[in-house]
């Protein structure tokens, strides 16, 4: 893979992914459908889905392509490729909370080794370099030709005595609070979507357990950027590698976090 074009690519397409997505969540109204499992789906959703397919298929036309919206490419036995989720967070944007993020990876014998986020109501853009450092690029407005000033970002040197932790914003239960209790926590943030992977590698946040249904689309683009900054992931029942290309690319519940972070058993 040829990483130098890889990351102008999918750099690109998702800034225009994300100002497609901004067109419809700007206007009075957009049509909210529901899919089979309940989940909701939108225009921008498969607008930002046809966008970002496209523009992957015609620059990297021989490798497997996955996304969330496009059924057909659920059923596929690959190790290496490209995987989609062109609005993680759905149910932030109908509420019109801004925490949704656009998210394209490039994984390599299932990892991980490539990634972007686009938080564009948040004007916050992450992602790996070519050499797999990760970087935020500053904003809020973003030339999709040119990037323009970035930070290297890098998780933090955690406390265990005041850990700082995100969770999700839709998806909290009982069962992640048990588990979040016992941590020494200092600050316990809410957010939407891959964002709370950009908060690990930004050391904004120590650690993000998920005890919930995921899918690698939902994951990909924030673990290779959490990666690229030194945090890692793991499964959450044996503190094993988190892996990609798993059958019907369906994850484990999983914890991402600093390293330095003693996790609990």
């Amino acid at each position: 893979m040829d990483f130098e074009h890889l990351t102008r690519v999918m750099r690109r397409l998702a800034l225009e992914a994300g100002g497609k997505i901004m067109e419809i969540y700007n206007a009075p109204e957009f049509e909210v459908k529901s899919k089979s499992d309940n989940s909701p789906v939108t225009e921008a959703d498969e607008a930002a889905d046809a966008l970002i397919a496209a523009g992957l298929r015609a620059e990297f036309p021989d490798m497997a392509l996955v996304t969330e919206e496009q059924a057909a490419s659920h059923g596929q036995t690959v190790s290496t490729f490209l995987i989609v989720d062109p609005l993680d967070g759905t149910k932030e944007f109908v509420k019109r909370r801004g925490d949704f993020t656009v998210n394209i990876a490039y994984v390599e014998d299932g990892k991980p080794l490539r990634g972007v986020v686009y938080a564009p109501v948040k004007g916050r853009l992450f992602y790996t370099l070519p050499d797999g450092r990760s970087i935020e690029e500053i904003g809020p407005n973003f030339d999709k030709a040119t990037p323009g000033k970035q930070e290297p970002i890098s998780v933090s040197v955690p406390d265990n005595r005041a850990l700082m932790v995100v969770a999700s914003k839709s998806h909290r239960d009982q069962a992640t609070d048990d588990y979040i209790g016992q941590y020494a926590v200092a600050d316990l943030k809410s957010a939407g979507s891959s964002l709370k992977f950009c908060l690990v590698a930004t050391g904004e946040a120590d650690l993000y357990p998920r005890l919930g249904r995921t899918m690698e689309w939902d994951t990909a683009a924030g673990d290779a950027v959490l990666r690229g900054a030194g945090g890692q992931v793991v499964r959450f029942d044996d503190h094993t590698p988190f892996t990609y290309g798993k059958p019907g690319f369906e994850n484990p519940f999983f914890i991402a976090y600093a390293p330095g972070v003693l996790l609990v058993k």
